[in-house]
């Protein structure tokens, strides 16, 4: 038995040991980019080959994934060779070439020259293999310095090389003396036959739109200009894209391969849902992990993923802090009562870049403990504050480098002996491969959640109330609160996984019962039963089948077709759903998409409804004046993203608009009572208006409070209500919230008026809140009240085509009078920039109508906090990167909406109206009354 095959059958062991189970989350992905500029010559055979060259040579080869930011082909079958080098033997050898990569970038490559011909530009992580004290060690572009040894093919004459170096060299380098290129040659080491370590001349960046990598099987590397070049290996990672796993372990105790299409190079895009098997002290557990993403246009895959979990580890930058996304995935993962701890990531280049000592690295460390603490504490219940506080000494908190695979916990350093300085020391002479030696990532990670993260046993009796809101006492309560695998089913759907050709999964967690093949499931709401076809474990890209899989697991079904993302199954079809998973943030942007020929205008609408079944945070919906389809995301970035899949994944070649901005509706004041007439003048209607109470909002937001579906309880929503600031008398009339808009009956003894009020909640609903009267944008935080209505003693007169027009004109007019304002989405930026460039980097900020909130300094870099409209960020990543020479890192979060500046108000709302076939001005109070 092979070493994947008998890794899981001792995961199918586990899955019946709930003390042994964890399911946990990442909070972030860390990029590992190890690539070249497009002119980079490829040794490729016996020809030198721009790798641009080389990939457009398979360009026509079969596609393993592509992306906007991403292209991959697959040239397994070609069995071509390419040089490579062998560590073991200090030889150049022929290799396997197997794949190649061409990637979008956004920052800055890195060109090193050597003290010979050699010079090559590559991102900033890229690992050069280097010569120091008498052995090979890695070390990555960023952290390169002018003297270094990189091992390279050797030149046929040391003295030759250098001087036909100057020769060709650009007009600075021309001007250095010979006698400095020589000092440096001095120091040149011949490693073996033909295998030399050359210093670096000059290090300096440029820029570039893609960047190009080729996968070397056995060797992961390949030359180029005669620099060994190091490439992605199929297995450099346990935690999914996240890098926080030493490759040792990936060999030995991951029991999946994952091929190239699950390690996305960059931003991860979904959840990557992976099982291990892990040893520790003698015991072996089941680590079920879901790597979510870190770019806050998929937030919507992280709020997901938290109701399959249990515990997160929070993955915090030693340099640039707490960032948007992190407390955001903070403040969605302790609503979900998912327990956190907390990963100290770049802990080097503190060191390297900002140049601390000692004592200042510890203080770091205690300012992002402090900061994580705080927004940990504030929002949790009394009875969990101290259990889930991060305690440096009990070891819920660690730190190192994900990049140079090793970490520490204050726990660890006692039982190793390792201590602060030990750690700098290694960091600043760049002997981290030592120190991941003494201290391996995965040892001190996995140790860190085996003993602070809850097995399901243990989160469920915590977890259930809060996200559940059914009887405790009924059967399936009481089996949630055990996890007890005799139980009812209960399987909350977290992720539809989508494949054209295999169709769709549904993944998620299994909080009660136990799920068999062939089993009869409901999805709840759903009016006939299902059968689960196959019930497997998610290992990276597989699914591997099983004939049942126990409660406290996450699993994956095939044959739930109802389901969606946010589904509850059962084997009871009455039971009470789990509680909606809230998004912390709406869809901003939009563009309308249709299909390039007619004939694909039904694949087209299948397609669209996967791809919203899969992920919820697309919206769809038909623009009734034109008949396109409409898609909103949470950014720009979603958006391409999701349109590329349409083209690649479904193959259906589509036409789409430009993104535009999503924007709201509101009111400034009061308004009304203002009186809407029915077409045949035997009804009215009296409504009045204004913004609804911030708490409200809020509450709303956060799903303390249900919108969209019918009131279950009024006197515990009035109560609450209350609680939040709104007036007694409001709080009892509520008849309907629609997103952050409520209905409310404040009238008293009117005949008819409850056989009418499913036709006022409808116009409530379907027109007067989702098309506003400025620019027929949906409604937000607006407060309607019906406060009188006279109508039609005979029913025939006060129909839908009476009372719904009425309605939604009343309402209108009242908006008129208490003054309508448009609500523009507003980004969080924050940017890290070296301070030499931040004057550049605040002023493409503020060019873009953006505030500037703080500025904090780093060392020799500064950290800028800003926020600025979404309509104003499209194209930044350009522009930022091109105003700092592209060395900032930067990352946005959708922080709400605000009102337009009243002196842009007007030209916006003409250009919406424009587009949306409207007339230019918007109609008066006047207008709604005649």
């Amino acid at each position: 038995m092979g070493r994947k095959e008998d890794n899981i059958k001792r995961a199918e062991t586990l899955l019946h040991k709930k003390e042994f189970i964890r399911n946990i989350g990442t909070a972030a992905h860390i990029d590992h980019g190890k690539c070249v500029q497009e002119a980079t010559r490829v040794l490729f055979g016996r020809e030198w080959m721009a790798a641009k060259d080389l990939f457009q040579r398979f360009v026509d080869r079969p596609t393993v994934k592509e992306t906007r930011d991403e292209t991959v082909k697959d040239l397994r079958d070609l069995n071509l060779r390419i040089l490579a080098f062998d560590r073991e033997s200090k030889r150049f050898v022929e290799s396997r070439l197997t794949h190649a990569w061409k990637v979008r970038t956004n920052e800055a490559l890195v060109r090193v020259t050597l003290t010979g011909l050699q010079s090559v530009a590559t991102t900033p992580e890229h690992e050069f293999l280097t010569w120091r004290a008498g052995d090979f060690d890695e070390v990555c572009a960023r952290d390169l310095r002018v003297g270094d040894l990189v091992v390279t093919r050797a030149p046929e004459s040391l003295g030759a090389s250098a001087s036909q170096f100057l020769e060709t060299a650009e007009a600075p380098l021309r001007h250095s003396s010979l006698a400095r290129v020589s000092s440096l040659l001095v120091n040149a080491v011949r490693i073996a036959e033909g295998v030399v370590a050359l210093p670096v001349f000059e290090i300096r960046y440029e820029l570039a739109d893609f960047v190009y990598d080729f996968t070397v099987d056995p060797h992961h590397n390949f030359v180029a200009e005669g620099i060994i070049i190091h490439n992605t290996t199929l297995s450099d990672s346990l935690i999914a894209g996240a890098g926080m796993i030493s490759q040792d372990l990936a060999g030995t105790q991951l029991f999946m391969d994952y091929d190239e299409q699950e390690q996305a190079r960059g931003i991860t895009i979904n959840a990557a849902i992976a099982s291990m098997v892990h040893d520790h002290e003698g015991k072996e557990y089941l680590i079920n992990l879901i790597d979510t993403p870190g770019h806050v246009d998929f937030g919507g895959d992280v709020t997901r993923a938290m109701r399959a979990i249990d515990g997160v580890i929070i993955l915090d930058d030693a340099v640039e802090g707490v960032m948007p996304q992190t407390e955001t995935v903070i403040r969605q993962a302790l609503k979900e009562r998912v327990k956190p701890v907390l990963f100290i990531n770049k802990v080097d280049r503190l060191v390297n870049e900002l140049k601390i000592t000692p004592e200042q690295m510890e203080q770091r460390f205690v300012k992002i403990i402090t900061d994580v603490n705080t927004r940990i504490l504030k929002p949790l219940p009394d009875d969990l504050k101290d259990k889930w506080a991060l305690k440096v000494a009990s070891g819920n908190v660690a730190f190192g480098s994900a990049f140079h695979k090793w970490a520490l916990s204050v726990p660890y350093m006692k039982k190793t002996g390792i201590t602060f300085k030990d750690v700098y020391r290694h960091c600043q002479e760049g002997t981290m491969k030592e120190l991941s030696k003494k201290a391996p990532l995965h040892e001190v990670v996995l140790e860190m959640v085996i003993k602070h993260l809850p097995n399901p046993l243990q989160a469920q009796p915590i977890r259930i109330p809060v996200i559940w809101k059914g009887d405790l006492e009924s059967p399936v309560g009481k089996s949630m609160m055990k996890v007890d695998e005799n139980g009812p089913v209960a399987f909350m759907v977290t992720k539809i996984l989508v494949d054209p050709q295999a169709g769709e999964t549904a993944a998620g967690r299994l909080f009660s019962g136990k799920i068999r093949r062939g089993q009869e499931l409901w999805v709840i709401g759903m009016p006939k039963p299902q059968r689960a076809q196959i019930v497997a474990m998610i290992v990276g890209p597989e699914r591997i089948p099983v004939e049942e899989i126990d409660a406290g697991n996450v699993v994956a079904v095939v044959g739930l077709k109802d389901a969606i993302a946010g589904s509850t199954v059962s084997d009871n079809k009455e039971m009470q759903p789990f509680e909606a998973i809230v998004h912390y943030s709406d869809p901003v942007v939009t563009m309308a998409i249709e299909a390039k020929s007619t004939q694909d205008l039904p694949k087209l609408v299948d397609t669209l409804r996967s791809i919203a079944k899969a992920d919820p945070s697309i919206q769809v919906e038909i623009n009734q004046e034109t008949g396109e389809h409409l898609i909103s995301g949470m950014g720009e970035l979603h958006l391409e993203i999701t349109i590329y899949r349409i083209q690649n994944d479904y193959k259906v070649p589509v036409i789409t608009s430009p993104p535009i901005v999503v924007y709201r509706e509101g009111v400034r004041g009061k308004g009304g009572p203002f009186e809407g007439k029915s077409p045949n003048k035997h009804n009215r209607f009296y409504f009045e208006v204004e913004p609804l109470e911030q708490p409200v909002v809020d509450a709303i937001r956060a799903g303390e409070i249900t919108a969209g579906q019918r009131i279950k309880d009024s006197k515990v929503l009035a109560k609450k209500l209350e609680e939040l600031g709104m007036a007694k008398d409001e709080a009892k009339n509520v008849v309907w919230i629609e997103d952050t808009n409520i209905l409310l009956d404040a009238t008293k003894g009117i005949q008819y008026l409850h056989e009418t009020m499913e036709l006022i909640k409808q116009a409530f609903i379907e027109e007067a809140m989702r098309k506003g009267p400025l620019a027929g944008e949906k409604c937000m935080a607006v407060k309607v009240r019906l406060v009188d209505a006279k109508l039609h003693e005979d029913s025939v007169h006060r129909g839908p085509a009476q009372v719904i027009p009425a309605t939604y004109r009343s309402i209108y007019g009242a908006m008129c009078q208490a003054g309508r304002t448009l609500l523009e989405p507003l980004t969080k930026v924050f940017v890290n920039v070296p301070q030499d460039v931040m004057g550049s980097a605040i002023g493409e900020v503020q060019s873009r109508r953006g505030v500037i909130e703080d500025i904090t300094q780093e060392g020799d870099h500064a950290i800028i906090v800003a926020k600025a409209p979404v309509a104003e960020m499209f194209g930044f990543a350009t522009a930022i990167r091109s105003a700092t020479a592209g060395r900032a890192f930067w990352s946005t979060e959708n922080v709400g909406f605000q009102p337009v500046p009243a002196d842009l108000q007007p030209d916006i709302v003409r250009k919406i109206r424009e587009r949306k076939g409207l007339p230019p001005e918007p109609y008066d109070e006047s207008y709604y009354a005649a």
